[in-house]
C-alpha cells in the first residue's frame, strides 16, 4: 500500500510539471486515456489554465464535472462540451467580479447537448438573459441545484420556466437579480414546490411579504430560506414564519430589518 501511495503521488506530481507549460504539451493532451484527462482538468481547473484554446485538448466524452470558476472563459469555450453528454455539474461562478463573456448562447448550447445536468452554477454571470435560462430549465429535466445570484438580466421568465420544467429542483440561488413576487409564485407553485429545501433571494429589491408567504405555504420541504438585503419586506415576514413552519424546521433563515 505504501508502495501505491509513492507511485500515485509520483504520477500527480508528473501531471502538475505537464501542467507547468501548457503550450509547449497541449498538443499531448488529446489522445490520453480519460483518467488522466480528469486529473489534468483537475489540475488546470485550480490553477486557471483552462482557455477557449485548449479545452478541446483537455475535454473527454465521459467527463462529468467541469468547474470553471478560476478560469477565464467564454461562449466559445462552451460550444465544445457538445460531446459531453454525461456532465452533471458546471461551475462557471465569478467569484469577484462580473463574467460578461458567459451569455445566454453558450449556456443554451451546454444545455442542449448536457441534458443530465444536475447542477450548475452561473453566479455574477451579468450577460446572461432569459432565455438561457429557460434553455436548461426545457433541456436539463434532472436539475437539483442552480445558482442564478447576480444576473442581472434575468427577469421572472426564469422563475416561471423552473416552475413549469425542473420537478427535481432543491435549491435555487436567484438573488440580486431584478425578480418580482410574481417570479417567485410561479416557481415555488410550479412542479418542484415538493422538492425545494432551499432559496437565496437576498438583496432582490422588488420582493414584497407576498414572495416570502409563497414559499412558506407552497414549499413544505423549505428548510434554508434567505431573503436579507430585500427592502419592501417587513416584520410582516417574520410573523409569517413564525406562524406557517413549525419547530427545528428552518436550519437557516436571514431577513434585514428596515
Amino acid at each position: 500500500m505504501p508502495h501505491c501511495g509513492r507511485v500515485g503521488r509520483l504520477f500527480e506530481l508528473c501531471l502538475w510539471v505537464l501542467t507547468k507549460d501548457i503550450p509547449r504539451y497541449i498538443s499531448d493532451f488529446k489522445p490520453l486515456p480519460p483518467n488522466i484527462k480528469d486529473k489534468l482538468i483537475q489540475i488546470m481547473s485550480f490553477q486557471g489554465q483552462i482557455t477557449d484554446s485548449n479545452i478541446s485538448e483537455i475535454l473527454h466524452p465521459a467527463v462529468e464535472t467541469l468547474d470553471l470558476r478560476s478560469c477565464d472563459i467564454s461562449d466559445a469555450a462552451l460550444m465544445h462540451l457538445g460531446n459531453c453528454r454525461k456532465l452533471k455539474k458546471l461551475h462557471l461562478n465569478s467569484s469577484k467580479e462580473n463574467r460578461t463573456s458567459i451569455t445566454s448562447e453558450g449556456i443554451k448550447a451546454v444545455a442542449s447537448s448536457c441534458v443530465y445536468l444536475l447542477e450548475t452554477s452561473l453566479k455574477r454571470c451579468s450577460s446572461l438573459t432569459d432565455e438561457g435560462v429557460m434553455a436548461l430549465a426545457l433541456h436539463c429535466r434532472f436539475l437539483k441545484i442552480l445558482n442564478l445570484g447576480g444576473c442581472l438580466g434575468i427577469t421572472d421568465r426564469s422563475l416561471r420556466a423552473l416552475g413549469d420544467n425542473c420537478p427535481l429542483l432543491q435549491s435555487v440561488d436567484f438573488s440580486a437579480t431584478p425578480v418580482t413576487d410574481g417570479g417567485v409564485i410561479a416557481l415555488v407553485s410550479g412542479v418542484c414546490s415538493k422538492k425545494l429545501e432551499e432559496i437565496h433571494m437576498g438583496h432582490c429589491v422588488h420582493l414584497t411579504d407576498e414572495a416570502v408567504e409563497a414559499v412558506l405555504t407552497c414549499c413544505p420541504q423549505i428548510h434554508i430560506l434567505l431573503f436579507h438585503g430585500c427592502p419592501l419586506i417587513t416584520d410582516h415576514s417574520r410573523e409569517v414564519l413564525e406562524q406557517l413552519v413549525g419547530p427545528n424546521k428552518i436550519k437557516q433563515v436571514t431577513w434585514t430589518v428596515y
